[in-house]
């Protein structure tokens, strides 16, 4: 028997504000001198990292389902050794469980095993004497559960508190304060919850912040001698090193094996036993931060990858390549490896097109779709972490998709998941080896054994696609321009004509309504369908702030204006990437349900790919626009795929006039697409922002004359390029994908951009594409002596 003041805090349901009370109970009690210990039930990793915040100590998870109802207390006694009281949050509202359990595994459940008091929160916000009835249907449920007392959130004014508490009198259950709405004390949330603590650098400063409201308005010495009333918990605390043997190693010395254990803010996620269970077995664990350190601790021979958000730091995780190297080699060479969800996710080729360590042949990619539950896992075959038929518990939470090895880790629930060797073992499922120590016993055995691997010789961290830069910054003067995709024929005289007519009326404002009258008519549409902009770079501006995207998608490798422009408006946007071994080609499926903007080329820059128009179709859904950029699209032969005809409302098309006419310095392009989004698009284009010239080049552009002529300067671009395929084909260069555009991309060595500079050829550099790298090079279509005169500078470097 031991005594321990403990309550647990629980809710109707999930969103009345559990963690926002707990921590700051925990913050408020640990102020007045008391050694605080937070609990969270239930599988959650966020939770406890802001509990670990407020009382200083370790956060503790207390699951059932994870370790068994035998563990519970023992676990609690153990992260609450040498504390004054022990705050448990609870997870979903009171009674909520395992589904088809009777509520196994919820907050009624735990606080039964740990006979502790509940103090329950709940939002008033919407409600005033129903509250009382909540309350009270909450109390008479299950008479085992003992609220103790109710903590009222969000109140709206002191009035709308006093009927609440007058309405709760008679529940004879006491109110022990009441929190009036303050959205600055609430954590922000991202795709699986509440941001890390770990990820915010505010928290501390806003969790002092809730501390002092807490303790101005929770009665705060009522909430401690409710806690005391807890009676003494049955049975011992759990020792970690009662569960694992702690081995001999000579060739480590009596430190023991280094265990490498993932940190830092892109991976929070880790239950504080697993360390113990691991220094308990004679292991000295070392944290490392992949953001940051580009190696692993010195003498590593085990490496423990847990849960995070790689998704979200996946461009910093890319760009660190050295620790990536260092990585791969030591999992290639055996040293034992345990990668958790987003472990797993780390360890693939790529996380939606982001490079990772490539340990794993198989990519990551995000989805609208929330996978998440507790699992019931059978080992298919022996392995790093089990034996063949070992049985385990534990839990999936993730919006990501791998497919399965070939030798899963696990059988979940009957489906396989993950990969599992002798030495490496990886898997979306999180385990608490408090409940399966045999896990970190067989794995601590491993690491035991193993040689540590140096890491490669260094090479700097990659830099981050610069979305910023494009074509214009590699022709500089001196060099044949094949970096630009403007074409290098003379302009027509009808274009020059209709160019130096507009300068007669500079000493006017531009109205661009003529133009727009003329594109409108050229595409068969009404003029509330068009809207002129300053070329195409205006139009993904516009877009970016006609609205307040939820889920934006840009597909790439493409123009990647679009996504600046997003960002610029402080969108958070997600990639789509295509990938080289597919041709660049787009399966609408990759693109997540629930993107409510999706943003795609036709054809594609820098990829040249033209994609069927069926395809795009089928992106098309209600509460979703599709812009398709189609400013190459009058270098495609009939203007193939082209939607620009096409009326639906929720496709917007952009076109540009700069390319095909070689007039970058006017900016004149145009978007076509239904005229509600158009309207939206409108209102954000500041007053004559399309120029007179610019106006009259659209005119002039828009008249059969340059449509029939467009038409042959396509055919021609046709015949170029099939002569540039042929002639790097010759060369040994094969040409990604079936272009369809006046430029072609190329796999080459890394220094043959410069060296081709050198010898006066500018290309365009490919590592600013997001899911290109430095391999890359995007090359104009030329004449055919252009072309010769390329290969021959080509032949001279190899």
């Amino acid at each position: 028997m031991v005594a321990l003041p403990r309550l647990v805090v629980a809710a109707p349901a999930s969103g009345h504000g559990k963690t926002t009370v707990s921590a700051g109970l925990m913050a408020a009690l640990r102020r007045t001198g008391m050694v605080v210990s937070g609990h969270k039930i239930g599988p959650d990793y966020i939770d406890p990292g802001y509990h670990a915040l407020a009382t200083g100590r370790p956060g503790r998870n207390l699951d059932p389902h994870l370790v068994g109802e035998d563990l519970v207390a023992p676990l609690l006694l153990h992260g609450a050794a040498g504390a004054d009281i022990a705050v448990v949050e609870g997870v979903m509202g009171l009674y909520d469980g395992m589904l088809g359990t009777d509520g196994f595994a919820s907050t009624s459940h735990v606080a039964s095993l740990l006979t502790a008091p509940v103090i329950l929160v709940v939002d008033v916000s919407h409600a005033s004497r129903s509250i009382a009835a909540i309350v009270h249907g909450m109390a008479s449920y299950d008479r085992g559960t003992r609220i103790a007392g109710v903590i009222l959130n969000k109140a709206g004014s002191q009035r709308h508190s006093d009927e609440v508490i007058a309405a709760l009198e008679p529940t004879g259950i006491p109110v022990l304060g009441v929190l009036h709405r303050d959205d600055g004390i609430s954590a922000p949330s991202r795709h699986l919850g509440l941001i890390p603590a770990d990820e915010r650098a505010e928290a501390a400063g806003q969790l002092d912040r809730l501390a002092d409201r807490i303790a101005e308005h929770i009665d705060l010495a009522e909430l401690v001698r409710i806690a005391r009333t807890a009676p003494d918990v049955h049975g011992r605390s759990w020792e970690p090193g009662e569960s694992v043997s702690r081995g001999t190693s000579v060739s480590h010395g009596e430190a023991g094996p280094v265990v490498a254990i993932a940190g830092g803010r892109a991976f929070t996620f880790r239950y504080t036993e697993t360390e113990e269970l691991l220094r308990a077995a004679g292991c000295r664990t070392v944290t490392f931060d992949p953001l940051r350190d580009e190696k692993l601790p010195d003498g590593t021979t085990g490496i423990y990858l847990g849960g995070g958000f790689p998704e979200v730091h996946a461009a910093d995780l890319s760009a660190n390549a050295p620790l990536r190297d260092h990585l791969r080699s030591a999992i290639t060479a055996g040293v034992p490896t345990v990668a958790e969800c987003a472990g797993l996710l780390y360890l693939c080729r790529d996380v939606d097109g982001a490079e990772m360590v490539g340990a794993l042949d198989a990519s990551a990619r995000m989805t609208s779709r929330l996978t998440l539950g507790y699992r019931t896992a059978i080992a298919t075959t022996d392995s790093l972490l089990a034996t063949a038929g070992t049985r385990v518990t534990g839990h999936e939470f993730h919006r990501t998709v791998v497919e399965p090895g070939t030798a899963p880790g696990w059988l979940l629930n009957g489906r396989p998941d993950g990969v599992a060797t002798a030495t490496l073992h990886a898997s979306y499922l999180h385990t608490h080896w408090a409940g399966h120590p045999q896990l970190a016993q067989r794995f601590a055995e491993a690491a035991r054994v193993a040689t540590p691997v140096p890491a490669p010789p260094p090479r700097p961290r990659l830099r981050a696609p610069d979305l910023h830069h494009h074509g214009d910054r590699e022709a500089t003067p001196g060099l044949v321009d094949l970096a630009v995709n403007v074409s290098t024929r003379p302009r027509p005289a009808w274009l020059d004509e209709a160019l130096r007519a507009s300068l007669e009326d500079l000493d006017r404002y531009p109205d661009p309504g003529a133009a727009r009258s003329a594109l409108a008519d050229r595409h068969g549409r009404t003029i509330d369908e068009v809207l002129p902009t300053a070329g195409g770079a205006e139009a993904f501006t516009l877009i970016a702030r006609a609205r307040t995207w939820r889920a934006p998608v840009v597909v790439h490798p493409q123009f990647t204006e679009p996504e600046a422009a997003l960002a610029a408006a402080g969108h958070d946007v997600r990639r789509v990437i295509l990938r080289a071994g597919d041709g660049f080609v787009l399966d609408p499926r990759a693109v997540p349900d629930d993107a409510d903007l999706v943003v795609v080329g036709n054809p594609t820059n820098p990829t040249s790919v033209l994609h069927p128009a069926g395809t795009l179709r089928a992106l098309l859904r209600p509460g979703r626009v599709v812009v398709v950029d189609e400013a190459f699209m009058d270098a495609v032969a009939g203007e193939a795929e082209s939607l620009v005809g096409e009326r639906d409302s929720g496709l917007l098309v952009i076109r540009s006039l700069t390319k095909t006419w070689a007039i970058p310095g006017i900016r004149a392009g145009y978007v076509v697409g239904a005229s509600d989004v158009i309207a939206d698009l409108a209102a954000q284009q500041p007053p004559w922002s399309v120029s007179t010239p610019a106006a009259a080049a659209m005119i002039a552009c828009a008249s059969a004359r340059a449509t029939s002529e467009a038409e042959t300067i396509a055919r021609e671009v046709a015949a170029d390029r099939a002569a540039l395929v042929e002639a790097l084909g010759d060369a040994g260069l094969t040409v990604s994908g079936a272009p369809a555009g006046p430029f072609v991309l190329v796999p080459v060595p890394t220094d043959t951009r410069e060296q081709l500079r050198a010898r006066g050829f500018a290309v365009r550099r490919g590592d600013t594409f997001p899911g290109l790298g430095e391999q890359w090079v995007r090359i104009a279509v030329r004449d055919r002596a252009t072309t010769a005169a390329l290969l021959d500078a080509w032949r001279s470097i190899r």
